[in-house]
């Protein structure tokens, strides 16, 4: 376990070894101190280029790719089986990095124990067909791995959201180069030295590079080594990478933005969908692309619910999150903290009204870090910016609806698709507007997956494709036709 005052410096992992950089060093901050806590590669583009080079040399021999799937499951599970048993001190560092309440920290861990463990299952479930035209007239259709590919992920869930990568590509055969964000880079790093000690992995099958997006990820999108890019993170980002992943048509992965609506009707179960409205927004303060950061209440209910609403955010314990007591802690930097803000001035002076919150804490405990209180605004216009821009902070929208079509057309009024959330008891309620809202997830009477088993992924503006689930293993193949004539000729070769 990482102990106070300790600060570890991290290295490129490149073709199997651990490779020092001339770019320097960057590091990263605890966001409720301000106190150092790791400091990583500041990697050049000639670092990028050497780690692009060993995977697409692992890749091209087959040394990965052509093992039997047995093989590579055996790999993934092995990698399951560490970090469940390294849980404890990469769960502090990431709560140190990152600044969510360690309980959370054990929670993402643990789900990404489980998403590897599930690829380790699935890798042995990639099956192809065989369309027959006639006796001698066959045709193959077979499953590849695409190639080297590049995992680029954020900070908000840095071990979790890698896992749906790295788990999907390892299981289908790829090499790959993971960019980690700046300022998780420490606990990504521990993750990549704890899984690299696996045996049965080849050297550069394995591939990690820390830096800024402009050399590391930029040199990853452009390069034609890289067959696929996976990416995490903003709409605006996305959107510049699939643009420069254009040049030569690479196969691309964009998990994006979301301003996902929770929708309560009147005939929910108010003592699970209170909670859940809380918490799917003000859980990881807002820093969560599926946050529910738009609340729409049935107007035959909104005063009541309102109200106790208002009284179980005013209880919310906000702090460090090596503080048990924690439920909510700070927003990941100060430029992110500034942006927060700007976002709540801008909901005030467009006339919505500040029902709690919006201030920065910065008394007492709070003075180091970068806190911001939960926050919500009613009497809220479709038009305003904090209903239509994904804050990726403690913020909500709060509006009335009057029925299920208003329910939809508020919910589909945005340029983002990426999850939601229906309470009711009506099944032909919940079919509908489950059916009518333009997004890649609807959670009914719940918030947030039970398991790696399904699809996660955007309509719209949120994204492209699927991670997770088998949807997710197919991102990471390609599929190949193989024509066959079994002609006498062939007969007499084969004797």
């Amino acid at each position: 376990m990482q102990t106070k005052g300790e600060v570890r410096t991290y290295s490129n992992y490149i073709g199997g070894k651990w490779v020092e950089s001339t770019g320097g060093l960057v590091e990263s901050r605890n966001p409720a101190t301000g106190e150092l806590v790791t400091k990583a590669a500041k990697s050049t583009r000639d670092d990028v280029a050497h780690a692009i080079d060993e995977a697409r040399m692992a890749f091209d021999s087959g040394s990965w790719s052509s093992k039997r799937p047995q093989e590579r499951a055996k790999a993934l599970r092995e990698m399951s089986e560490l970090l469940r048993g390294g849980l404890e001190p990469l769960a502090v560092l990431l709560t140190l990095e990152n600044g969510k309440p360690l309980a959370d920290a054990r929670g993402e861990l643990l789900n990404a124990a489980n998403v590897l463990e599930y690829y380790a299952s699935a890798a042995r479930h990639v099956a192809g067909r065989i369309p027959r035209y006639s006796s001698t007239d066959i045709s193959l259709v077979v499953h590849e791995p695409v190639g080297v590919c590049a995992l680029i992920v954020p900070w908000n869930s840095p071990i979790s959201l890698l896992s749906w990568k790295l788990g999907p590509a390892l299981a289908a055969g790829c090499s790959v180069v993971i960019k980690p964000a700046g300022y998780t880079s420490g606990v990504s790093m521990e993750f990549v030295k704890l899984i690299s000690t696996v045996e049965g992995v080849p050297p550069g099958v394995l591939n990690a590079v820390t830096g800024p997006g402009d050399t590391v990820g930029s040199e990853l999108v452009r390069s034609n080594k890289v067959d696929k890019v996976s990416f995490t993170g903003s709409t605006e980002t996305g959107s510049r990478i699939m643009e420069m992943a254009s040049a030569n048509l690479k196969k691309v992965n964009l998990e994006c933005g979301g301003k996902s609506a929770d929708i309560v009707f009147d005939d929910a179960n108010m003592e699970a969908a209170l909670p859940s409205a809380v918490w799917s927004i003000f859980r990881s303060a807002g820093q969560s692309c599926n946050a529910g950061s738009r609340l729409l209440v049935q107007d035959t209910i909104y005063g009541q619910f309102m109200k106790k609403y208002g009284e179980a955010v005013s209880k919310i314990r906000i702090g460090n999150g090596m503080d048990p007591a924690t439920e909510m802690g700070p927003i990941i930097s100060g430029t992110q903290m500034e942006r927060v803000l700007s976002f709540i001035e801008s909901g005030k002076e467009e006339g919505a009204k500040l029902s709690h919150g919006g201030e920065r804490l910065s008394e007492g405990e709070f003075k180091e870090g970068f806190y911001v209180q939960p926050t919500y605004f009613e009497g809220v216009d479709r038009s305003m910016r904090i209903f239509q821009e994904e804050i990726f902070g403690p913020v909500l929208c709060v509006l009335p609806f009057h029925d299920e079509d208003e329910a939809i057309s508020i919910a589909n009024d945005t340029r983002f698709g990426l999850a939601g959330d229906v309470w009711s008891r009506s099944l032909p309620r919940i079919m509908k507007v489950s059916q009518g809202i333009r997004t890649g997830t609807l959670w009914v009477n719940r918030h947030l997956n039970p398991g790696p088993e399904v699809p996660f992924g955007g309509y719209k503006q949120s994204g492209l494709g699927r991670e997770t689930g088998m949807e997710g293993l197919a991102e990471f193949l390609q599929t190949k036709h193989i024509s066959l004539q079994l002609t006498d000729s062939f007969e007499r070769v084969r004797r």
